[in-house]
């Protein structure tokens, strides 16, 4: 009866770890992959344009202005997308002769670089989240145990749901043919967001890292 309150213990504690660690890792960010196209290097943009697509204007102009500044920093000639692009060239879809209309206009105006975020998806996750454990002799009886612990079926706070994003951030060169347009493109993950100037620092911090990384950035 000893060990098997021993491997009891040691179960639960295991457990208690393991949710700790998942709680951790909540809102954080995860570089996934990426990939450059070695044709278009060395890649340094004369005038770039900071695209981020959200309809949260709120969050777009946060984005758009911590990844401009991060760009002028590492000496690359940025520009945010609101103060170029009419606020209501987004409110109606646009087909793809337009949206080259708007591309080729960018170009004579002197841009040449486009760096766009978008989310491509985003997935609902759940978290176990057990009750304070509590090591005590009385879990050698199942009845008490079960007495004790089972509220896992009428608790709702058991489960702890949040949201992982799918992020993804390209860079194109607007000069070039279809081709050779795509520069580089990395995809990230944004696990349960919970402020918007909190969430845009650690992405802006994590493409730029990568981006140094991938000798893109100097």
């Amino acid at each position: 009866m000893t060990s098997i309150l021993n491997r009891s213990k040691t179960v639960i504690l295991i457990s208690t770890l393991v949710v700790l660690l998942l709680l951790s890792s909540c809102s954080s960010i995860k570089y996934i992959d990426s990939w450059k196209n070695s044709e278009t290097l060395p890649f340094q943009p004369t005038k770039l344009l900071v695209v981020g697509m959200t309809n949260n204007l709120t969050g777009r102009a946060i984005f758009e202005e911590k990844l401009t500044a991060a760009l002028t920093e590492h000496k690359i000639k940025s520009v945010k997308s609101m103060d170029v692009i009419d606020a209501s060239f987004s409110h109606t879809q646009k087909d793809e002769t337009e949206v080259n209309k708007m591309v080729t206009n960018l170009s004579k105006d002197g841009y040449d670089a486009i760096m766009v975020t978008a989310v491509i998806g985003s997935d609902e996750k759940e978290l176990y989240n057990p009750d304070s454990y509590t090591v005590r002799n009385q879990w050698s009886r199942f009845g008490r145990y079960y007495y004790r612990y089972q509220n896992v079926y009428y608790t709702p706070g058991y489960y702890t749901k949040y949201t992982v994003y799918q992020i993804e951030t390209s860079i194109y060169n607007i000069n070039e043919d279809d081709d050779r347009s795509l520069v580089w493109v990395g995809s990230f993950k944004i696990t349960d967001p919970q402020t918007i100037t909190k969430t845009v620092n650690n992405y802006v911090s994590a493409i730029i890292k990568q981006l140094k990384r991938e000798k893109l950035l100097q």
